[in-house]
């Protein structure tokens, strides 16, 4: 690792010179195909330049995993569960800087990212417990002097897909409790944020970390994450775990699937929030605009498609629109009152910007705010930063949208919402329904039934209720159903059974061979009884 002076970026740091980190040492700084990260709010500072891994330094990452996994599996769960515990010191006592460093690379608010590394700690705090609690049952036995017992075993190596919008919140909730079951990792972070990887892994090494339980191959998707994935076909990952749009997973879930592996996909969303009639609405307008707006929306749970009764809906959107425009926009580098900074990456921008062209097929359709890239002519009021520089948006919202229409099905990963109007619960939960995804929502309402009912009709795997679509807490499951995942889930208990297998055990003391179903003593004697007359019921 090399740190050097940046010439157009001083004020926001040094540049990195990145590395691949396999059994426990950064190898590729002179790799020669390489790219750059840049901060998103000013593309003139260099954050960092990082290999491209090949073919060949995944399948080297595997085998040092699969070298390590020999010794580490073996390694007390409580002891695993006390480096787990370290990890978490250091990222409290880390946090600032961490923060600072994902804000500079992706250009989420500073308080967002501080946000992003205390889910990473107690992510740690829930997981080091957990080291003492890897509970397996003991059964009774049918026969005589013989135990029944059941263990959870690790599987081998994980290989590890991530993506740049959560850059340590999500590699914290896979790689944490996969080595705290006992699996060792070969882990590709985004090109999005390879610089937050770099720092997680020092992370990793400061808290004793053995070498090669944990291995990074930095990359692109189209190179290095397709070299994770031909892995699992190679017999070198025994678990493959990703977090990004669902057209790539189902790619993934098929490799997987032709190797009687079952993988952990956590997909996109077009997320639904309801409001109700007898909603309060300006504790509603507040959650919309949080959960439609936080990250610039990016986030798989960001609200897609905002459903409004419409006794309250004309009232609910002249309020919408109002707190909309009046978002401070601009480099959150700079001032801590940002509401959202720039798109991560130019093509997610790009997308976004496109995702009007949807709209204009579909007659009564109205634009009430049209989304653009800022410039120096445009930029709102309050805007601070470096228009020209950065990668900067505004939000959108369409009203009049119709569940059918393209631009309420199609995920966009951008600051931008829909608003359908709905007469009842009946449509409202039939509009929330209506795509292919099926990850969070919420929904606005003080009537106990309807809360009921929502909780069970909506086809989703999170769901709010008078709160926002966004939001998870380290002890919950997370994930979706549909087009929003594959039925696993991260966090919380539920996930040590993506990084598990069961083994069943039966200790047979009796001295001899006992034969379960077949020699199975009766517990007790039954009195003979005539039953023919039972022929006549029949």
């Amino acid at each position: 690792m090399r740190l050097r002076e940046n010439p157009h970026g001083s004020r926001y740091g040094k540049t990195l010179t990145g590395a691949h980190f396999i059994g426990g040492k950064f190898k590729g700084e002179n790799a020669r195909d390489k790219f750059l990260s840049l901060n998103p709010s000013y593309l003139k500072d260099v954050v960092g330049e990082f290999p491209v891994g090949t073919e060949k330094d995944v399948e080297e990452a595997c085998l040092v995993a699969r070298e390590a996994f020999k010794k580490w599996r073996a390694t007390p769960a409580p002891l695993r569960g006390e480096i787990v515990g370290k990890i978490g010191h250091l990222l409290r006592e880390q946090k600032e800087m961490l923060s600072r460093l994902i804000t500079r690379e992706i250009g989420k608010p500073l308080r967002e990212s501080r946000g992003e590394v205390q889910e990473a700690i107690d992510t740690c705090a829930f997981f080091q417990s957990e080291g003492r609690r890897l509970y397996g049952q003991t059964v009774p036995s049918e026969l005589r002097n013989k135990e029944l017992e059941t263990y959870r075993r690790p599987l081998g190596v994980c290989g590890f897909i991530t993506a740049g919008n959560f850059p340590f919140a999500v590699p914290s909730w896979k790689i944490i409790p996969a080595i705290l079951c006992g699996n060792t990792v070969v882990w590709k972070p985004s090109e999005d944020a390879p610089a937050v990887a770099h720092s997680f892994i020092n992370v990793l090494r400061a808290a004793g970390l053995p070498d090669g339980v944990v291995n990074m191959v930095q990359g692109t998707g189209p190179v290095t994450g397709a070299a994770v994935v031909a892995a699992i076909d190679k017999g070198l990952i025994q678990k493959i775990s990703f977090t990004g749009s669902s057209q790539v997973g189902m790619k993934i879930g098929e490799v997987a699937g032709r190797n009687l592996q079952i993988p952990s996909l956590e997909l996109g969303g077009k997320n639904p929030m309801i409001v109700m009639d007898d909603a309060d609405v300006d504790a509603a307008v507040t959650g919309a605009v949080w959960a439609a707006y936080g990250t610039a929306g990016q986030r798989c749970t960001s609200l897609g498609n905002l459903i409004l009764h419409k006794k309250i809906a004309d009232k609910f959107v002249s309020k919408f629109v109002k707190k909309a425009q009046a978002l401070v926009i601009g480099d959150p580098n700079l001032r801590e009152d940002i509401s959202f900074g720039p798109m991560i990456s130019e093509r997610f921008m790009k997308r976004y910007l496109e995702h009007h062209k949807l709209a204009k097929k579909v007659k009564g359709i109205k634009c009430l705010l049209e989304g653009q890239r800022i410039t120096d002519k445009n930029a709102p009021q309050g805007f601070a930063g470096d228009a020209k520089n950065g990668l900067f948006v505004s939000p959108t919202i369409y009203d009049g949208v119709s569940i059918g229409d393209a631009l309420a099905q199609t995920e966009v990963f951008g600051p931008t919402v829909n608003v359908i109007r709905i007469s009842d619960f009946d449509e409202a939960i039939a509009a929330a329904n209506g795509t292919k995804y099926g990850l969070s929502s919420a929904i606005y309402t003080n009537n106990p039934a309807i809360r009921l009912r929502f909780k069970n009709e909506i086809s989703a795997g999170m769901s709010s209720i008078n709160n926002s679509t966004t939001g998870a807490e380290a002890h919950l499951p997370f994930g979706g159903t549909g087009w929003s995942g594959n039925g696993t889930r991260e966090s919380g208990v539920w996930v040590i059974d993506a990084y598990t297998r069961w083994h069943a055990v039966n200790i047979d003391d009796s001295g001899g061979l006992q034969l379960a179903q077949i020699e199975t003593e009766e517990a007790a004697e039954g009195k003979a009884e005539d039953l023919s007359g039972l022929t006549a019921l029949a």
